[in-house]
């Protein structure tokens, strides 16, 4: 009988830690394909240039076009846009509803959509575009860039949702979060791409399987722990008067 719910106790740790492995594995590759704007928090009111980093999720096409909308109900000073090579850039703009008073002048319209097409994201890849923003807002804690991606084969992915009720978004938006703190200037260096327009997902792989391998580790702790239950001695009963 001791040894039965010793070994009770052994299955419900294993099938305990077998499905946190699970659950994190699929997590961790749900999470890695959403478009993600980088770095996604900067001070409000300072410059920022940030890159938006956009994966394929699919296996037998391309993305071969991408729309990011930029929020115009809270103005940016001025956003200009990095060439990136083998696509095509089309800026949009679109009168503000106020005026944006800047130190370079009064600001009356703005781009309000950006366009990259005639290039391709592969399979297994993905592709930044970098963006520079001047006098971003202070007078909101985060802004929505609303996204369209399209691919060759005719899939279009609108990643346009918010979280809510404590769900996670299927395709959600990139944010940028405006906190509290200095107008300093805030830069992130894209990275090398390894052919024309595309970068190797090999890093994102790397950095992904990393996670994995801890959650492993520490659900192989759990099944050493079960397994010292196994090894611990058995008590000897008093003897019967």
């Amino acid at each position: 009988m001791y040894w039965t719910k010793e070994f009770n106790v052994v299955r419900r740790f294993i099938t305990a830690a077998t499905l946190v492995v699970g659950l994190s594995v699929l997590w961790a590759g749900a999470a890695s394909a959403h478009i993600h704007i980088v770095p996604d928090a900067t001070p409000r009111g300072s410059d920022l240039t940030a890159v938006f980093t956009v994966p394929n999720e699919e296996s037998a096409a391309n993305t071969t076009e991408l729309q990011i909308q930029i929020p115009t109900d809270h103005p940016i000073g001025a956003v200009t846009v990095a060439p990136v090579p083998g696509w095509t850039i089309k800026v949009t703009r679109s009168k503000l509803v106020k005026p944006l008073k800047t130190d370079s002048g009064t600001v009356t319209d703005a781009i309000s959509e950006i366009t990259w097409s005639g290039g391709s994201i592969a399979p297994d890849q993905f592709q930044e575009f970098p963006i520079s923003f001047d006098s971003l807002p202070d007078d909101v804690s985060s802004l929505m860039f609303k996204a369209v991606q399209t691919y060759s084969n005719g899939d279009v992915v609108r990643w346009i949702e918010t979280d809510a009720n404590g769900v996670q978004a299927e395709h959600p938006a990139p944010v940028l979060t405006l906190t509290k703190g200095s107008d300093a200037a805030a830069t992130v260096t894209p990275a090398k791409s390894t052919t024309a327009g595309a970068v190797s997902s090999s890093d994102v792989s790397t950095a992904k399987a990393l996670g994995i391998v801890g959650i492993i580790v520490g659900a192989l702790g759990l099944l050493v722990a079960a397994g010292a239950l196994l090894r611990k001695p058995r008590s000897t009963p008093p003897p019967v008067a």
